[in-house]
């Protein structure tokens, strides 16, 4: 690959502000005094703070360089596994930024906040309506929230039967807060490992479903992108010992319009907004982890819930059997309302987003084929894992590949994971990127590989055109600096 198309213009090392001040500079003109100057007392001010004397241009071009500098789902494709970093439509910003919603505080009356409390209602039923479940709560605040929330409303149904049970089975490919959600719960996790296809036997639960077994963790499609062909089977063998199943769908990109969840017999199942719902994912948030569950679960959701009463909408705290409140308000408000936004608009068109991602996904794993280990060679859905296999007799490591696929202009793939394929390479170019831009990306990917053949060297030096160039991470990790 001769070209590289990530940026080749000017990036500006940019100092310190403090570094960039000098006296009497000012990027305002403040309006002439029109009253008396009146002095204040010395000992009320303190020690002023040290800021930097700064014109208008040394700010704004401080802050546009160092946005220069930031990689975002804007900029280019973000092809991270298990991640679904899809491109957020922007009407969904606008309609969240609006000054109802933006500017509501959540302690306002229920008579002052009817709209929203209007749109988390509907959005309830919308995302009910999707998944194939009979009711949802949209008060987890991010993915692992939703999953912690419904393993206690699998521990609020046990008791309520007065039964005991001391384990939940967690698969080797599902999410890896799994096992801590299922421990938080008084539960002790069972790992059972997939097979050679990638996914799990009915025999391998068979053989560890009981009656001390509390039910089971699945991720479908699971954290290698296939889908768990057996869950309908394995649901009815947990159901026959009276265990529930738990469904992870933080890959529900795959399934919008497709998969009957409720069908399937998923009991529970957690939803991530800010994944498969376009709210924006990276950053560190905001997130959003709706729980859904089958009617005779229903009773057991988080309080407060939206209810209907004398035409108006309340949150309502009067549900005995309820798990409790799982979040100081009412969900993270302001990714609802692009979710909200985003399901409106998409319409029928969920199920062609599905149709793409799972598209796309397979689309790479065939164009790449052969120059890279594929670990599991069958019809992935949204996403596919690769390895640095064919690449170690050259010493070049997944890591040292996707470092020098940064050179290339590309946010590298999700590495290292899952962890029951060694040096995984995990690929989700979800449903948002066009045929053009995943050529681009396959080609750098080859690109990639041919080097490791010809110049081993030059990966694991790599990046080399990036603002920052490769960090010594054994010594961050051993020796970190926590403060500024």
């Amino acid at each position: 690959m001769t070209r590289f198309p990530g940026a080749t213009g000017l990036v500006l090392n940019e100092p310190l502000l403090w570094e960039k001040g000098k006296q009497g500079r000012s990027g305002m003109s403040i309006p002439p005094r029109d009253v008396d100057r009146s002095p204040f007392p010395e000992e009320l001010l303190g020690t002023p703070p040290e800021f930097p004397d700064l014109s208008e241009v040394d700010v704004v071009r401080h802050y546009t360089r160092l946005s220069q500098w930031n990689f975002g789902v804007d900029t280019g494709m973000y092809p991270l596994g298990s991640c679904t970093m899809k491109y957020n439509p922007k009407i969904n910003e606008k309609l969240a930024g609006l000054p109802g919603f933006s500017k509501a505080h959540p302690l306002l009356p229920h008579h002052l906040c009817q709209g929203a409390l209007a749109l988390m209602f509907e959005l309830e039923r919308l995302l009910a309506e999707v998944t194939g479940m009979h009711a949802v709560s949209l008060q987890p605040a991010a993915g692992a929230q939703g999953e912690l929330a419904g393993m206690l409303i699998i521990h609020a149904y046990h008791k309520s039967r007065n039964s005991q049970r001391s384990k939940i089975i967690v698969p080797d490919t599902a999410h890896g807060t799994n096992p801590a959600s299922a421990a938080i719960c008084g539960y002790r996790p069972v790992k059972v490992k997939s097979n050679e296809q990638g996914v799990l036997t009915p025999e391998s639960i068979a053989a560890l479903m009981d009656e001390e077994t509390a039910g089971i963790m699945v991720t479908n499609p699971n954290t290698l992108g296939l889908f768990e062909e057996h869950i309908s089977e394995i649901g009815r063998i947990v159901h026959e010992k009276g265990g529930l199943v738990y469904c992870d769908g933080a890959n529900m990109n795959a399934l919008m319009g497709i998969v009957d969840m409720g069908k399937t017999g998923v009991d529970v199942l957690h939803l991530n907004l800010h994944k498969t719902f376009s709210g924006p994912h990276g950053g560190g948030g905001p997130g959003s982890g709706p729980v859904c569950v089958r009617k005779d679960l229903e009773r057991f959701l988080p309080v407060p819930r939206v209810v209907e009463q004398e035409g108006q909408y309340v949150l309502s705290e009067q549900f005995p059997e309820t798990i409790g409140k799982v979040h100081a308000f009412y969900g993270s408000f302001g990714v609802l309302v692009r979710a909200y936004s985003y399901i409106l608009s998409m319409g029928p068109e969920l199920k062609r987003a599905s149709q793409l991602a799972v598209l796309n996904a397979n689309y790479i794993k065939e164009r790449l084929r052969g120059a890279f280990h594929l670990a599991y060679d069958r019809p992935c859905m949204h996403e596919c894992v690769f390895s640095d296999k064919l690449q170690r007799a050259h010493k070049v490591t997944t890591l040292d590949m996707v470092k020098r696929l940064m050179d290339y202009g590309f946010h590298p793939p999700t590495i290292y994971f899952p962890l029951v394929v060694e040096g995984a390479i995990m690929i989700e170019p979800t449903e948002t990127e066009s045929k053009e831009n995943i050529d681009l990306f396959i080609e750098a990917m080859k690109a990639v590989a041919e080097e490791a053949v010809q110049n081993p060297e030059l990966l694991r030096s790599a990046p080399t055109r990036c603002k920052v160039r490769r960090l010594d991470e054994t010594s961050a990790a051993r020796s970190p600096c926590l403060t500024g």
